[in-house]
């Protein structure tokens, strides 16, 4: 069923694409550049990211991943993978493939959420140049509300997944 919804998303993802050339021929192979450019420049982090993943899952096995940050590691879990997302300076479009790869190893659902949550939302390695922009007041207060936003949402899938 997966295999069938991801080839239907190819299929619209390509008939829009070439009715986006149809319109403008020009724009479209400008996009598609710039979207190349993009995918160079984040493939490098991406790879590392991947490399780092799967040295920690050769490192761990799925029953430590289980007893750390799974289904039963509760609250205590929690914290850790909040913690880990607040500190790690990844971009989201990474995230995603480190957490399918988590769960698939045996990390719980709402642990996941949190490390998602706080990775793209909680910003402690940039919080210096957050405090220059916005204030110290303003900046610590967005982390903090980010971070206890984190464990809201990850209520939310523990609710409804």
């Amino acid at each position: 069923m997966d295999a069938v919804f991801t080839y239907i998303l190819y299929g619209i993802s390509l008939g829009l694409l070439g009715l986006s050339f149809v319109k403008d021929k020009k724009k479209t192979a400008m996009s598609l550049k710039r979207a190349w450019r993009m995918f160079l420049n984040v493939l490098p982090q991406f790879v590392a990211i991947l490399f780092l993943v799967g040295l920690l899952l050769t490192v761990l096995n799925p029953s430590a991943i289980r007893q750390i940050i799974g289904v039963d590691s509760g609250w205590g879990g929690m914290l850790i993978t909040a913690f880990l997302g607040a500190v790690t300076l990844v971009p989201a479009l990474i995230a995603f493939p480190i957490a399918a790869e988590l769960l698939r190893n045996g990390a719980g659902l709402m642990q996941l959420a949190v490390f998602i949550t706080t990775l793209t939302t909680v910003g402690l390695v940039t919080l210096p140049l957050e405090i220059k922009y916005l204030g110290k007041k303003a900046a610590i207060l967005r982390n903090v509300l980010a971070f206890l936003f984190s464990f809201t949402v990850a209520a939310v899938v523990g609710l409804l997944l």
